[in-house]
């Protein structure tokens, strides 16, 4: 697969962003870290909004920026699309035109995504004719987002493109950013310090601090290391990877195949072997060193101890192994010392049905 190559370095008098990486060529990579880590600055610096020194970027095959080879892009010519915080449509347009104005950006031998593709996968097909005083926050940054993909970009940028949305207009809008994901080629870069966006969308995770990469690599991995923040944060979780193998009408449960097992939950999604993306807080797993029977949790799954680290006063946090997935559990400290937890023993993770989320 084909990549994304950043060596990046930008020097101001009281800041220095340094960042060397090798991303994937599809799929969401999310650029999470507090303010002032240099997510945006990243974002800005591959749209060739700033000019780094000493820098290299490629995407794809194509050269955007080396200085050692005198090559700059300038951004019109770059084939990207960016989404900001505020979609920023032209508020005298109705959505029909401000999806026309990008596309018409772009030769038509270059437009390799079909607008009525897009219309259709961000569902806004009814709001074609409405200016952007008609529409909601969450339907005004689908229309931004369309607006991108019309330039048929070879990577998609976006740089806090919920930040300004209620809790009801993210949960309406990342399902599509879900399905982009799922059926668009491209690449996408997702800027966020809202880590529950990060669990619920990102494939592979850059963490930045103070300017620097301090972690890269897959969210599953990168979420239960730890010797990261991540694990000990208060919504810590890890993500599990499965495909649904069965589906119970009467109880509207779905059963999701995974490396480590089988896992049960009620779902909405009725597809047989759909694949599936599962969050699991840390706080809602509990561990037994026997398998419980005649009890309402209806999973129960064997793993080993990897790791135990202290977590805030009276906890500790417990990354586990179940068949080559990563889970981690929130415990007293007292609860670990009376089951003798150890790396390496053998245990059961036990979690509620209901406490899991698709």
């Amino acid at each position: 697969m084909s990549a994304i190559q950043t060596r990046i370095h930008v020097n101001f008098p009281d800041y220095i962003l340094d960042v060397d990486l090798v991303l994937p060529g599809k799929g969401i990579t999310g650029i999470f870290g507090d303010s002032g880590a240099g997510k945006s600055t990243f974002l800005r610096a591959i749209a060739g909004l700033k000019r780094p020194a000493n820098s290299r970027i490629v995407i794809h095959d194509e050269i955007w920026h080396d200085d050692s080879q005198g090559v700059f892009i300038p951004p019109y010519q770059r084939a990207l699309g960016f989404v900001f915080q505020d979609a920023a449509l032209f508020p005298h347009l109705t959505v029909r035109k401000n999806l026309q104005y990008g596309q018409k950006r772009i030769p038509k031998h270059q437009q390799h995504i079909p607008l009525d593709y897009v219309i259709d996968l961000l569902g806004i097909g009814h709001l074609m004719e409405r200016k952007p005083d008609m529409l909601s926050g969450g339907e005004k940054q689908r229309v931004g987002i369309a607006r991108a993909l019309a330039t048929s970009p070879r990577i998609l940028m976006m740089d806090e493109p919920l930040a300004s949305l209620d809790m009801k207009r993210k949960a309406e809008i990342i399902p599509y950013l879900n399905r982009l994901n799922e059926e668009l080629e491209i690449p996408i870069l997702y800027v966020s310090h809202a880590f529950d966006e990060i669990i619920r969308l990102a494939d592979h995770l850059v963490l930045l601090e103070n300017g620097k990469v301090r972690a890269s690599d897959t969210t599953g991995k990168l979420l239960t290391r730890l010797d990261l923040p991540l694990a000990h944060s208060k919504e810590a979780a890890a993500v599990i990877h499965g495909t649904i193998i069965a589906r119970d009408e009467r109880f509207h449960l779905n059963t999701v195949s995974f490396s480590g097992g089988e896992i049960v939950l009620p779902s909405n999604i009725t597809q047989v072997g759909k694949p599936v993306r599962l969050r699991i807080q840390a706080s809602d797993v509990s561990l037994t060193l026997e398998k419980a029977a005649h009890t309402s949790i209806l999973n129960i799954i064997a793993s080993r101890i990897v790791d135990i680290h202290d977590d805030s006063a009276g906890l500790v946090i417990v990354e586990l192994d179940a068949g080559g997935t990563r889970l981690l559990c929130r415990i007293t400290t007292r609860s670990a010392w009376a089951l003798a937890l150890k790396p390496g023993k053998p245990v059961y993770a036990q979690v509620k049905a209901i406490a899991i989320m698709d």
